[in-house]
Formats: C-alpha cells, structure tokens, sequence
C-alpha cells in the first residue's frame, strides 16, 4: 500500500481514484463498511481506491479542548487500513490553514489534484470543512458536477447499538475490551513507541519499555498479562498503567510500562503492540521499593499462569 502526502505523488496511469474519506480512528465496523464499499466500487470501474485521512484528529485544530483520545496512533491506523486491501493512503496535514477551506473547496480540491474521481464514500453523518460546511448532501450535489459517486453509508449496528469510535473508547476507559473487540472487528491492542525512562525499572531487576501513549484512550490503571508485538515476533509480558504511586512525583502523570519475560534487547523508538490478556490486580501503594519489588516478581509468575491459559 502506497502512503503519500499529495495525490500527485501516486503511481496511478491513467486511472481515476474511489476515495473513502474520514478520520477512521480505531478502523472499526462502520469504517470497514466504507472501506469496502470504495474497494467495491473501485473493482467495478477498474479505478483505484485510496483512503483520504488526516495526521491528527481535526478537533487539535478547531476545538482544541475537546480533542478525544484516540484509539489508534496513525501508524496503527494507516496498518489497518493496509489489511482491507486499498491501494493507497492519502494522509492530509490539518493544520490551521487546511482548516479553513469549506467543504466545496476540499472536494473540488481533491477532484483536481486527483485528476478524476470514480466516487468518494463517507459515513451519512460524516461533515468535513470549515464550520462544518460539507455533508453528504453536498457530495452528491458537487458529484453531479464533478462527475462522481457519492456514498453516505449508515452506521453500522451491533446487537442494536451503533458502532461508533466514542463508543469504543468509552468501552475501553471502563475495560470492557471484549465489547470494544466486537465493534472493532479485531482484538484491541494499545498501541506507542518506546521512550527512554530512568531505568529504575531495570536497576530493580524487572526491565520495562516505557510506552508513549500522549493522546490515546487507554484502559483502567492496573496490572495486566498482556502479549507484546514488536518487529513481528510476539512475547508474553507484564504491563502497568497508571501514576506509579510508590515513586512518589519523580514523573507525575499517566504511565503505560511493560516487562517482557524472557526477552533482552534494546526496545527503544520501536512501536510495541499490546492485547490485554488478563488483569491481574489494582495499581497500589507500596511501603519501599523492596516492597515494590517482591509484587512484581509475583506478578510475573502470575501472568506466566495466566497467560499459558489465554
């Protein structure tokens, strides 16, 4: 699949483009809908068919205090998306200027430098452009002119319930990862880089991958089994999320680390996967660290048990 930051930049002779466009965090049933419908209609008319998405949530721009925490960083996304089969990622900087263009101006936009458009498809509520300006019914209007396909597909329900991303990552706040599996399609997995910590970690006997995971919805604080993916090889793991209460300040805030059993190497800068298995029990205060230590090495041998089970 074929990732670029400007239609002119894909290798496509002669051949229109059958865009799906949206923010498609999580990737889940509705957004598989509309993937598969512009891969359909891609196969009818011998066209190619491309994803249209942005590098961060538009809300970051136009209402930065109510930007939600994401399900998926973008290279999770643009992996998904890889799976369904579409030939290419368009990934759109929003940045403040982008924001400004209406909806008419985007599409009439995406029309030129596409050079011709089979269809666009986007959910039946999805709006795009400044204020707001764009929704299906202007697609269908700017098709007639423009010569395409518009696509307003309904939401997708499960067991009555529409799927939605801000269903999912309320499911996941309350740790109810097999619901937010249902809605996904696919298991849910936290997905972030390693940073470099203060290998207190390692100093205690128990080294740990700090992951990056800035502006991701993430599941109740607590220990967890969990497997770990990294460079396409899978490992058993322990993982805590949470404020690390035992270490008192040294690093306020939210933190999501994980042990690898059985594993040395340097993790550093690579994206690591994580499915939760099991919780194994709340984030505590301890009395010391040695304290700290000995709960860790119980940890481990529990995950172990439970992760030879799951």
């Amino acid at each position: 699949m074929q990732i670029v930051h400007h239609a002119r930049e894909l290798h496509r002779p002669e051949r229109r483009a059958c865009l799906a466009i949206g923010v498609f965090d999580g990737v889940h049933l509705g957004h598989q809908e509309v993937l598969h419908q512009t891969l359909r209609h891609a196969a009818e008319e011998s066209s190619l068919a491309v994803a249209v998405t942005f590098d961060r949530h538009p809300s970051t721009i136009v209402a930065p205090t109510r930007v939600p925490p994401l399900i998926y960083p973008l290279s999770k996304r643009l992996r998904v998306i890889e799976t369904l089969g579409l030939q290419a990622v368009l990934v759109i900087r929003f940045d403040a200027e982008f924001s400004r263009q209406s909806g008419e101006s985007f599409i009439e936009n995406l029309a030129a430098d596409f050079g011709a458009l089979g269809s666009i498809c986007v959910g039946e509520d999805f709006s795009f452009g400044h204020q707001r300006s764009g929704n299906l019914s202007l697609l269908q209007t700017l098709g007639a002119r423009l010569n395409f396909t518009a696509f307003g597909l309904p939401p997708v329900l499960l067991e009555g319930t529409p799927v939605s991303s801000t269903r999912i990552r309320d499911l996941i706040r309350h740790g109810d990862l097999q619901a937010a599996r249902a809605m996904l399609g696919r298991e849910y997995c936290l997905a972030g880089q390693v940073l470099r910590g203060n290998r207190l970690g390692t100093r205690m006997g128990f080294p740990t991958a700090n992951l990056d995971v800035r502006g991701l919805i993430l599941p109740p604080n607590g220990v967890y089994a969990v497997r770990v993916g990294v460079a396409g090889t899978g490992h058993q793991a322990v993982m805590n999320i949470g404020c690390r209460p035992t270490l008192g300040d040294q690093a306020p805030g939210i933190h999501a680390e994980v042990h690898l059993l059985d594993f040395k190497g340097d993790l550093y800068d690579q994206e690591l996967e994580i499915t939760f298995r099991s919780r194994l029990r709340d984030e505590q205060k301890f009395a010391d660290l040695g304290s700290l230590q000995s709960q860790i090495r119980a940890d481990v041998l529990l995950a172990r048990s439970r992760l030879e089970t799951t």
